[in-house]
């Protein structure tokens, strides 16, 4: 696009307004179009001028036009006037000055304001909608290309959050009858991140563009974008298990890589988008065998693009009972530190190790390694907690390796459990509570049933009347071989003694009284049952 100035052209100023203006102090004023100065068909935009609170009058010029193209009075603020137009169209694309009326004359015009209508055609481009560029930093890029088959005089490059152009640039013959353009990007810096779009016009029309194509990300490889890989087990695996890996991102990537270092790329995955928006893919590796140890990466990609991206952080997997000995562990000065001591746990076997490894169950970090020292006739090493938190609190198992296959290690010694006094678990106090509680209701139940015992008791002294049921119970509970009396027949308790045919016939029982607490029912007949209280 041209940068020549058309002031001196503009109709509407003279050399007399331009010479007041010249001799006074206005300030020159600004214009700009909201939301934006590429403007698609029929949507709306305004144009604001703002000059001086001395202003009196807003001019709108638009290069090209005989007469002021609008008129303005400010209102509410006398420093800024707006200019709305409620349907883009051809007519309202062009460059746009202001200028404003003071008691001292006009000011001198704006800069221009290039008011574009996006409509026609869509150019295409290459790369293929939807992929994404991936460099290293410091690199030059190859030249992204705008095409069309639509005959575009020039191509527009734009990069999204700007308002201007970045590049603007005459089209040149392509194959099948199409022009392009070829749009130089680079060096790469760190902080690239850009996103393009480009746009096509005729020379006669300056103003209008075609529809934007798709847009094209460009990121720095190395950078950003890098994914993560994770694992759904433990670093340490053992044979027999399901290795499962996972290729996350929150760029949004089609397409996911697993590589192995030292061994061929593993087959890529489709990308699934999950409900937190991230883009991952899993990998099945099946039942672990001792070819899955070794360290591993993952890449995102697009799927019109052949870059990647960054690798995601390594992985180690490690594969434990693959060497036949079993180290030891232990602690010093012992299992059981408060908060802020010193701990050394030291890993110790008597056949030759490489390097140790220190792992905690249910961490997410990988196993701490160690060089092995040979004192004493062992190799050992010696890994330091200090100081002690509550954090350290945990079981740990070691492992040995050799160096000619690191991720291959030994049996796991028998774990070691850590434990850190002094900072008790939280639910300790409510446990100390409840178990009080329980302690309480335990006593006052034995010391109830303690009272109904002897109180019990004390009913059964001899000369107490009881229920005609305790007669019965009495007799069906004797051995046959006793009912007939003699001398093996158990000694029968005045309660015993009662006939049952005797008390039908009488009622009362003679001088004999309940005990407190105690109430016989004197009504018995047949159906009727006999209660006792107590």
């Amino acid at each position: 696009l041209g940068q020549t100035s058309h002031r001196d052209s503009l109709p509407g100023l003279s050399l007399g307004s331009r010479t007041q203006a010249q001799t006074g102090t206005l300030p020159r004023p600004t214009v700009w179009a909201e939301p934006g100065s590429v403007m698609p068909w029929g949507t709306s935009v305004t144009i604001w001028c703002q000059g001086s609170l001395e202003a009196q009058e807003y001019r709108l010029l638009k290069e090209g036009e005989l007469e002021t193209w609008d008129r303005q009075k400010p209102l509410e603020t006398k420093d800024k006037v707006k200019f709305p137009i409620t349907h883009m169209a051809d007519i309202y694309a062009g460059r746009y000055r202001c200028d404003y009326l003071s008691p001292t004359g006009w000011s001198e015009p704006s800069d221009p304001l290039e008011l574009v209508v996006v409509t026609g055609a869509s150019p295409l481009r290459v790369p293929a909608p939807g992929s994404a560029l991936r460099k290293g930093v410091g690199s030059q890029l190859s030249p992204l290309t705008c095409a069309s088959r639509m005959g575009f005089h020039r191509f527009i490059l734009m990069k999204e959050g700007e308002r201007q152009p970045s590049w603007t640039l005459d089209s040149q013959p392509a194959p099948h009858g199409r022009t392009q353009a070829l749009f130089p990007v680079g060096p790469v810096t760190p902080s690239l991140s850009w996103t393009f779009r480009c746009y096509g016009y005729y020379s006669n029309t300056p103003q209008v563009w075609s529809d934007p194509s798709d847009p094209l990300e460009l990121l720095v490889s190395g950078v950003s974008g890098k994914p993560s890989l994770l694992t759904q087990q433990d670093t340490v695996v053992t044979s027999g298990q399901r290795l499962t890996l996972q290729c996350r991102s929150d760029v949004g990537y089609n397409k996911f890589a697993l590589s192995k270092e030292g061994a061929p790329d593993l087959p890529q995955r489709l990308s699934r988008q999950t409900q937190s928006g991230l883009s991952g893919a899993t990998f099945y590796l099946g039942l672990v065998r001792p070819s899955h140890g070794g360290r591993y990466k993952c890449y995102g990609g697009h799927n019109l693009s052949s870059e990647w991206s960054a690798p995601s952080d390594p992985l180690d997997i490690l594969l434990a009972g693959q060497l036949s000995y079993t180290p030891s562990l232990s602690v010093l000065p012992g299992p059981t530190v408060a908060p802020g001591e010193n701990v050394t746990l030291l890993c110790q076997s008597r056949s030759s190790v490489d390097t140790f490894l220190l792992s905690k169950e249910g961490a997410a970090d990988p196993p701490l390694r160690l060089r092995s020292q040979y004192r004493a006739g062992q190799h050992q090493a010696e890994f330091p907690m200090s100081p002690v938190t509550s954090a350290h609190g945990g079981s740990y198992r070691c492992y040995g390796s050799a160096s000619t296959s690191p991720y291959l290690l030994s049996q796991p010694s028998d774990p070691l459990e850590l434990l850190v006094s002094g900072e008790g678990p939280h639910w300790y106090p409510n446990a100390l509570t409840g178990a009080s509680v329980a302690f309480v209701l335990l006593l006052g139940l034995l010391v109830f049933l303690l009272v109904r015992h002897r109180h019990r008791v004390k009913c059964r002294k001899p000369g107490v009347v009881a229920a005609p049921w305790a007669e019965r119970v009495g007799s069906e509970q004797r051995p046959e071989g006793n009912q007939s009396g003699g001398k093996g027949q158990h000694r029968r308790t005045p309660v015993q003694n009662l006939n049952s045919e005797n008390l039908e016939r009488n009622p009362q029982v003679g001088p004999h009284e309940p005990v407190e607490g105690t109430s016989l029912h004197s009504n018995w007949g047949d159906g009727e049952t006999h209660r006792q209280y107590v």
